[in-house]
Order: structure tokens, then sequence, then C-alpha cells
């Protein structure tokens, strides 16, 4: 497969991150979104990078976006908008899908309406292949081992505070109060969600935690057999999200990432039995980027494990892909 991949809004906070990584790892990446002179900005830090103005109303701009690339990477949300348009272009076009989505309802919707689609049999499709997502998602595979199952799997995410990006802030937005659980083997709408402690391992330790929406809580239970799937992430960070005078995040480094240190647990229990993988690292949306395009290298290796629309864990060999992320920044035990 071609190393050139087109990514969809590469203008944006963690569109950059990934346009970088792609770079560093010898990628063409073609930078594609809705707004000139944005692309015209972008294109100015990576010369030998194409610029194609796209807008996911106008399918024939979407495919000129993703002519000759092997895969497309959609880093443009809210993905509730995005993802599907740009899924079935994708399809149509011979061409791989990854996006980097953190909203629930986005990721069932992809798996709802092209799960069963003949057309993908070909192509490999992975919503929310990132840190929300892809990598709970492939911890937890991690964790599962050689289990065919579990009782019950907790995702528990610690941050030292969040500085939301404009995109986050569009996705809450657009999609206000809606919690999905995974709770005696389904998915249900939970307008109260959960509390407690969580005890984190340092730098963190006790924190309040609250149940949070996230990714994991869709992929995890669309492969792995278990009837139960928690996710919690502590209080503080959110208390930022939702204060609308928090704000964006501040670079502090060379290659642009903020200070936020970030820790995620998952916890398999069997039985008397319990599995922990832990994840350290910093900038969610920094970390974002090496995790998709480790994902897009292993699509053009061949590196793959399913085809059609499948998780993280499905796509790939879970422990060695956490593995490799040790040398970007994100450590996994």
């Amino acid at each position: 497969m071609t190393r050139r991949a087109t990514v969809f809004g590469a203008y944006g906070h963690t569109g950059r991150f990934v346009v970088a990584e792609l770079v560093r790892r010898g990628w063409t990446p073609v930078l594609a979104g809705r707004d000139p002179e944005r692309l015209r900005t972008a294109a100015q830090e990576h010369p030998s990078a194409d610029a194609r103005v796209a807008a996911i109303d106008d399918p024939a701009s979407l495919e000129a976006a993703l002519a000759g690339s092997g895969v497309v990477i959609n880093c443009a949300g809210p993905f509730i908008d995005t993802s599907l348009p740009l899924i079935d272009v994708a399809i149509r076009s011979g061409v791989h899908y990854l996006d980097v989505a953190a909203e629930q309802s986005a990721v069932l919707n992809v798996f709802d309406r092209f799960r069963k689609d003949p057309r993908t049999r070909r192509t490999v499709i992975v919503p929310a292949m990132a840190f929300f997502g892809g990598l709970g998602d492939l911890m937890a595979t991690a964790a599962i081992s050689d289990w065919d199952g579990a009782d019950e799997i907790c995702v528990a995410v610690a941050l030292d505070g969040w500085n939301p990006t404009l995109g986050t802030r569009l996705t809450g937005q657009r999609n206000p109060g809606r919690r999905l659980v995974f709770s005696k083997g389904r998915l249900t709408l939970d307008d109260a969600p959960e509390g407690g402690r969580w005890t984190f391992p340092a730098p963190f330790g006790d924190q309040e935690v609250v149940g949070f929406p996230l990714a994991e809580t869709i992929t995890i239970s669309r492969h792995i057999s278990v009837p139960n799937v928690r996710a919690v992430m502590n209080r503080a960070p959110l208390m930022d999200l939702h204060d609308p005078a928090t704000p964006p995040p501040a670079s502090v480094d060379e290659r642009g990432r903020s200070s936020q240190v970030f820790l995620m647990e998952v916890i398999a229990k069997r039985g008397h039995h319990e599995r922990r993988v832990t994840a350290r690292g910093r900038d969610i949306y920094a970390a974002t980027a090496p995790i998709v395009v480790e994902a897009a290298q292993r699509i053009a290796d061949g590196s793959v494990r399913a085809r059609g629309v499948v998780t993280a864990g499905e796509a790939f060999d879970a422990r060695d892909f956490l593995g490799a992320l040790h040398s970007a920044g994100v450590s996994v035990d």
C-alpha cells in the first residue's frame, strides 16, 4: 500500500499532530479540509504535502482529496457529522479509513451503518483509533489475553487537568447529555452517571471519579465477551472541561505538546482473578497521533488481523501494538 495518507481536518489541533507524525515516519500527507486559508497555512509547515479543499457535504471534493492515498485519517469533528459521509467515499475509493472520534454516538453509528456492508470486505475501517477508544480497547484486549471472556472490564482515566480544544467543545455541544453504558449485556442510556473513588497509581493516587461516556464502552462490548463495561474519569478535569473560561491547550515543548499528564487503567475481572494494564503519558491530543499513525503503518504493512468495520483490538496484535507506542512517549505496562 502507498505511504500516502489524506488527513481530513489537517489544520485542527489533533490533525496537526497527526500530520507531523506522518512526516516523521516518512509518509506523504495530503492535507484536506474545508477552509482554504487554514490549509495554505498548514501546508507552509510541510512543503512536501499536498493541500486539497474538501467539504463533508461535497462527495466529489472528498473523492479528489482521497485520490492516490492508501488511507484517510479523519481528524475533523464533530464526528457524528463527518464520519459516515467520509467512510462512504473511502469505501467507494478503495481507501482504508481511521478516525480519532471520542463520541460514543459517532462510533456506534459507524458500526451500525457499515458493519454488515459487503463493500467493506477489502478495506479496514477503524473508528476511535485514538487516546479515547483505541488505546483502551487495545489495553482491554491485551488484558483478556488467553481468556475467552470476562465478568467485567473497567476503564479508568485520570488527567491532571483538561484544556479542551475548540473541536472538543463543539463535539460536546453536538452530544449533550447522552451517555451510553454497557450493563448486563446491553447498551442503554444512563442519565445519572455513577460516582465513587478510584485509587490510581502515582502521581494521582486516590481520586473522586464519575462515569464518563468513553468510546471504549462501544468498542470493547463489540468484540469481547463481557456483560459489563465500566468507564470512569477523575472529576477534576471534567470541571475544567465544563468551564467555558478554561483556555485551550498551550504548547510547552518543541513537539507542541501541553504539560497535561494522563494515566489510563484497564482492569479485566473474571471470577476471583484480575488483570490490570496501565498506560501513562503526556497530552491526550498529542498521544493520539502515534496511535492512529501506528495503525496506518500496520495497515500499509499488511499487519492486520481483520478487515471491514473493526475495533483496534480486533484489527491489531494488541500487546505488540502497545509496545510500539513506548518510543512515542506512551508507556504501557
